[in-house]
């Protein structure tokens, strides 16, 4: 269980992230990285990307067209993948420039030090890796398949930017989602679709801490209850993001962030991301028996975007009274009651009256 010590802390953004007692509950155990249970929720994840992100209807009515055939072609793959590479580096500076003007303003808000952000090496980060995924589109590896082989790399690449300060992870993930967003703008709505799936990997790994999830389950049993509730949630953490995102939309009709309209697209795929970035989170907390990596990742994160990309902290709310309520609706009591104490202190921690 939460301790409740830890309660009153969600009232003060700076003595959350600064107090020393803020530890681990399990701080003093070891975890081995178990491959079995590691590959197993991997693959669990993994199975986000055999469907595709567009709607059915659309995915039926460009499987009519010669133009879906002839993308997915080896030779159709392969050109995309050459022309993208050309484009890459183009893309990663104007993707920088965003970033930079979106979040300027944040590293004097928020206390950032100059030193803490290297733009050169962000983009020297965010290049490689975009050039792993266009290999792997090129040689027709599945997005599931590139979830699991690219996962440790891109795992790597987040760790080495929440290590010193988590909040520069958000420069990181910006990066890295202009980047996508501008190459898939250069190419056709055929490419487009077949080309999200794996930008989609990068980007949940970036913003979510599936490694650190994959290494904190190694320490239980196969059978243990807590391992058994994240199994059971995150083959449908999709389906669950997809639902309360469609609520959302009810609820806020005619919504508008900085991105675009709440039903455009590319705030539609934003949006139903963050919603499972913050299941993937509460498996965490979960696994690890603590708060910690919301109080000292998620929570600074949200703090410095949500405000930028002009997402209110009202919607944010609903958005995860919806998520309690569909994750209520779709799992086991036995497994809800896992992830209630926990689910409870992050609506606790984004409270309107508190932001």
């Amino acid at each position: 269980m939460i301790p409740q010590t830890q309660l009153p802390l969600v009232s003060s953004y700076a003595k959350r992230v600064s107090d020393p007692s803020i530890g681990s509950i399990r701080s003093g155990e070891e975890s081995s990285d178990t491959p079995k249970v590691s590959s197993l929720l991997a693959a669990l994840w993994a199975e986000n990307y055999i469907s595709s992100l567009r709607t059915r209807d659309e995915v039926e009515q460009l499987r009519k067209t010669s133009s879906l055939t002839e993308a997915a072609s080896k030779a159709g793959r392969l050109r995309t993948a050459s022309y993208l590479k050309h484009r890459l580096r183009l893309a990663s500076a104007q993707a920088w420039s965003a970033t930079e003007t979106l979040l300027a303003e944040e590293v004097h808000r928020h206390g950032l030090t100059c030193d803490s952000i290297n733009p050169w090496q962000i983009s020297a980060d965010s290049h490689l890796l975009f050039e792993k995924a266009l290999q792997a589109y090129s040689e027709g590896i599945t997005p599931r398949r590139f979830s699991i082989v690219a996962g440790k790399d891109l795992g790597l690449v987040r760790c080495k930017y929440t290590e010193e300060d988590p909040r520069v992870i958000g420069f990181v993930s910006m990066q890295f989602h202009y980047t996508g967003q501008i190459l898939l703008e250069s190419v056709s709505q055929p490419e487009r679709l077949l080309l999200e799936p794996y930008l989609k990997v990068m980007d949940d790994h970036l913003y979510m801490p599936l490694r650190s999830a994959y290494q904190a389950a190694a320490a239980y049993d196969y059978d243990s209850p807590v391992l058994e509730a994240v199994r059971s949630l995150l083959p449908v953490s999709s389906r669950v993001a997809k639902e309360v995102y469609q609520k959302i939309c009810q609820q806020y009709p005619g919504y508008q962030s900085h991105t675009g309209l709440l039903t455009s697209q590319k705030v539609k795929l934003s949006s139903i991301r963050d919603v499972e970035m913050f299941q993937v989170y509460l498996c965490l907390c979960v696994l690890e028996d603590d708060m910690r990596s919301v109080q000292h990742e998620l929570f600074p994160l949200c703090v410095m975007l949500y405000p930028r990309l002009q997402v209110r902290w009202t919607l944010v709310q609903d958005l995860l009274t919806l998520l309690a309520w569909e994750m209520h609706s779709r799992l086991p009591d036995r497994h809800v009651a896992v992830f209630l104490p926990y689910l409870k202190v992050l609506i606790e921690m984004f409270a309107v009256e508190l932001l």
